[in-house]
């Protein structure tokens, strides 16, 4: 009750873009799960999102993109397809990488909106569910927010968490806006954002920052709402610190060149003109 009410609290403060963009309401959700060796989590992570849509009557599709693994995660998919059609098993063929991922799961989408989570259940499926309910309100992006008021982490690292806060300091900084959490991947989009982010570069967890960072330069309404995130039971991190500051940087650069110097040819609805 505490955390519904919080969430709530969140949203009348309006942490947001703008209002909602009233567009046709979303009939289909697309959701893509990139994985690699997660044996151990996938099928609970599939099972559980599953269910939690069904229970609220969401249409839906469950995507999950096999990038490389040499465990017996495809194996695990393929025992739980005959039970659940909305299961959709996808290899990435090559290259590999997070980013790459994500990028064949989208282009396999038939869903109007796509929510992007991880395979480790550190995402929880209901708050999927609160982001199907924003963008039947219209808006066009749902950003979760582990560090928002009602939000919140659980087993979180410590080195993680410090470099975490202080890469979207940056990011804030750099862009002046109030999203406090680019970095996380847990994010809804309208495909009308997707197919306007394109060409979509990054091929690795970077791709984290480049989407939202497209979507609000490119004038998409957007809202931030809490969630929370609970760190892997099993398994392990794909994600390596070391070589992914200077990735982030450069996907914030390319951004924000973007920002200064295009003129707004990429906004939304902007048609050049000599």
């Amino acid at each position: 009750m505490f955390r519904r009410r919080a969430v709530d609290d969140t949203i009348n403060q309006h942490i947001a873009s703008k209002g909602p963009v009233m567009e046709s309401t979303v009939t289909l959700l697309s959701v893509v799960i990139p994985a690699r060796n997660e044996e151990r989590c996938i099928a609970s992570t599939v099972k559980h999102l599953h269910v939690e849509l069904h229970l609220h009557g969401i249409p839906h599709e469950i995507i999950v993109v096999d990038d490389a693994s040499t465990d017996a995660t495809v194996a695990t998919l393929e025992a739980i397809g005959p039970e659940m059609s909305e299961l959709v098993i996808v290899k990435n063929r090559g290259p590999h990488g997070f980013g790459r991922a994500i990028r064949c799961g989208i282009d396999q989408m038939k869903g109007d909106a796509v929510v992007i989570m991880m395979a480790d259940e550190s995402d929880d499926c209901r708050d999927v569910v609160h982001y199907w309910t924003l963008l039947q309100e219209g808006y066009e992006c749902v950003f979760g927010s582990r560090f928002l008021r009602g939000g919140g982490t659980i087993d979180y690292p410590r080195l993680k968490l410090v470099l975490n806060r202080l890469a979207n300091f940056f990011v804030r900084v750099l862009f002046a806006f109030k999203l406090n959490d680019t970095t996380n991947a847990f994010k809804a989009y309208r495909k009308s954002v997707i197919d306007g982010c394109q060409p979509l570069i990054s091929p690795h967890f970077n791709i984290t920052v480049e989407l939202p960072l497209k979507a609000i330069t490119r004038g998409y309404s957007w809202i931030s709402v809490p969630i929370t995130w609970r760190n892997r039971r099993a398994g392990k991190s794909k994600l390596r610190l070391k070589e992914m500051g200077s990735r982030y940087l450069f996907i914030c650069l390319y951004v924000l060149l973007e920002k200064w110097l295009s003129r707004g040819d990429y906004r939304k609805n902007r048609t050049f003109t000599a």
